[in-house]
C-alpha cells in the first residue's frame, strides 16, 4: 500500500454495533447473497485489486465483503464526509478490510482517504459520484495504465464521465451502473423517495401532511421524492428546467412553477437536480420563517450556503443536523445536514432491499470488467442487459414470484417484420 497503513478510521472500539448493522443488512440482501455464492465458487477477482468509494454504511460493507469473497483485494473509502458510519468502518477493519474514512472528515482528510484507497494501484474502481475518477484523471494519472475499468453508481458521476468521453479524455472503460433498469427504476425512485423522507421526518419530527413541499428536479430521484410527499398528504410543487419533465409533473398532478414563484410558498424544499445554485439569495429572501431546505443531490452545491451565511445575522444549532440561519428581517431558514445528501447525512440511506439490487449490479458489473475489461474501449457503457435481467430474476426468485416466458412462436412473432407469417 505504498507505506500507507491498512486503515484510518475514527475508533476501532465502535466495531460491535457495526457488526450488528452489517449482519442485519446481509440477512435482508437475498440477491447479493446469491451472487456471493457464485463469486465464491468462480473467484473472478482472484489477483485483482478493487478500490471502492461509496457511502460507507452497512449495505456498502456487504458489497465490499462480497467482492473479497470473489477473490479481490479491496480498499474502501467514503464518497461523502457525512455519510460514513464510523461503527461500520470499524467492523470492516475487524473483518480484515482496508478502510479509510471518518465521519465528518475535513476536505484535506477526505481527499487523503481517497488517495489512500487508490495507493495500491487498482485494477477496477467502483465509484459513487466520481471522486476517484477525478483523481485518476488529474493528479493520479500514473495509476490508470494498469486499470481494467470502472463502475459508476450515481447520476452525477455518470454525467461527468460522459463529459470526459465527449472531450476525448476518458482514461478507461466505465460501466454506467446508475443507468441500469434495476438501478434507476428502483434505487433512484423508490430508494430516494423513501430514504429522503425518513431522514427529514426523523431529523425534524414534523408532520408532512398539509405542508407545501417544493421538489427541485423531476428526474427519477425527484419523482420518488415527490411521490412519497404526495402520498403523505403534502401539497407538492415541482421546479424544472426541462419542459417535457415539467409536463410530466403536471400530468402526475403536481403544481409546476419557477423557484422564484415557489420560494414564498414552500414549507420544505428538497433539491434533487445535480446542478449548482438551485436555491440562492433571491430565493432565501422570499422564504417563510422556519422554511426547511435540504438536498438529495450528490454534491452540496445545490443550496448556496455561502450566500445564506453572508445574509445571516446569526447562525445557531436548532436540533441535531438542523442549523438555523437568522436573517436581518428576523426570519429563520433551516438547513438540514449542512446541505449534503440528507438521506445519508441525516439517516441510514436507502432501504436495504433497494441497495441489494444496486450492489448486486455493481458486483456483476465489476465481474464483467474483470472478464472483459481488456477488450473494452475507453467508453461509458450501458450495463449489459443480461446483468440487469439476472438481478431482476434473482429478486423475483428470492421473493417466490414467477413470471411468464415467451413461447418460440411468440419470439418469432415479435422479431418478425412480416406479421402474417
Amino acid at each position: 500500500m505504498s507505506g500507507f497503513p491498512r486503515y484510518e478510521i475514527k475508533d476501532i472500539s465502535l466495531a460491535p454495533e457495526g457488526h450488528h448493522k452489517i449482519d442485519w443488512a446481509y440477512k435482508n440482501m437475498p440477491v447479493l447473497r446469491i451472487i456471493e455464492k457464485e463469486l465464491k465458487e468462480t473467484r473472478p477477482f482472484e489477483g485483482l485489486k478493487i478500490s471502492v468509494s461509496v457511502h460507507v454504511e452497512a449495505k456498502t460493507a456487504n458489497l465490499a465483503l462480497v467482492l473479497r469473497e470473489g477473490g479481490a483485494d479491496v480498499a474502501l473509502t467514503g464518497c461523502n464526509p457525512l455519510s460514513t458510519q464510523d461503527d461500520v468502518a470499524a467492523a470492516l477493519v475487524e473483518r480484515g478490510m482496508k478502510v479509510y474514512c471518518i465521519h465528518g472528515a475535513d476536505p484535506e482528510t477526505y481527499r487523503r482517504h481517497l488517495e489512500m484507497t487508490l495507493a495500491f494501484g487498482p485494477d477496477i474502481v467502483i465509484d459513487d459520484g466520481g471522486d476517484l475518477a477525478m483523481l485518476l484523471h488529474s493528479t493520479h494519472k500514473n495509476l490508470v495504465a494498469g486499470m481494467l475499468g470502472a463502475c459508476e453508481e450515481t447520476t452525477t458521476g455518470v454525467h461527468r464521465l460522459k463529459i470526459l468521453e465527449e472531450e476525448g479524455r476518458l482514461a478507461y472503460p466505465v460501466i454506467a451502473v446508475n443507468d441500469a433498469r434495476c438501478k434507476h427504476l428502483f434505487d433512484n425512485r423508490f430508494g430516494t423517495g423513501q430514504s429522503v423522507w425518513t431522514a427529514i421526518m426523523a431529523t425534524t419530527n414534523l408532520i408532512v401532511a398539509g405542508k407545501y413541499v417544493v421538489v427541485a428536479g423531476f428526474g427519477m430521484c425527484g419523482k420518488g421524492v415527490a411521490l412519497r410527499a404526495k402520498g403523505m398528504g403534502a401539497r407538492v410543487i415541482v421546479t424544472e428546467i426541462d419542459p417535457v419533465k415539467a409536463c410530466e409533473a403536471i400530468m402526475e398532478g403536481y403544481d409546476v412553477m419557477t423557484m422564484d414563484e415557489a420560494a414564498p410558498l414552500g414549507d420544505v424544499f428538497v433539491t434533487v437536480t445535480g446542478c449548482k445554485d438551485v436555491i440562492t439569495k433571491q430565493h432565501f429572501e422570499k422564504m417563510k420563517d422556519g422554511a426547511i431546505c435540504c438536498n438529495a443531490g450528490h454534491f452540496d452545491v445545490e443550496i448556496n450556503l455561502v450566500q445564506l451565511a453572508e445574509m445571516a445575522s446569526e447562525r445557531k444549532e436548532l436540533r441535531k443536523n438542523i442549523e438555523g440561519f437568522v436573517l436581518p428581517n428576523g426570519r429563520t431558514i433551516c438547513i438540514l445536514a449542512e446541505g449534503r445528501l440528507v438521506n445519508l447525512a441525516s439517516g441510514d440511506g436507502h432501504p436495504v432491499e433497494i441497495m441489494d439490487m444496486s450492489f448486486a449490479l455493481q458486483a456483476q458489473s465489476a465481474r464483467y470488467i474483470a472478464e472483459h475489461g481488456k477488450e473494452l474501449n475507453k467508453h461509458v457503457y450501458d450495463t449489459p442487459t443480461v446483468i440487469d435481467d439476472r438481478v431482476g430474476e434473482f429478486l423475483l426468485q428470492s421473493k417466490g414470484y414467477s413470471i411468464d416466458k415467451l413461447t418460440p412462436e411468440q419470439e418469432k412473432y415479435i422479431h418478425s417484420w412480416d406479421l402474417e407469417e
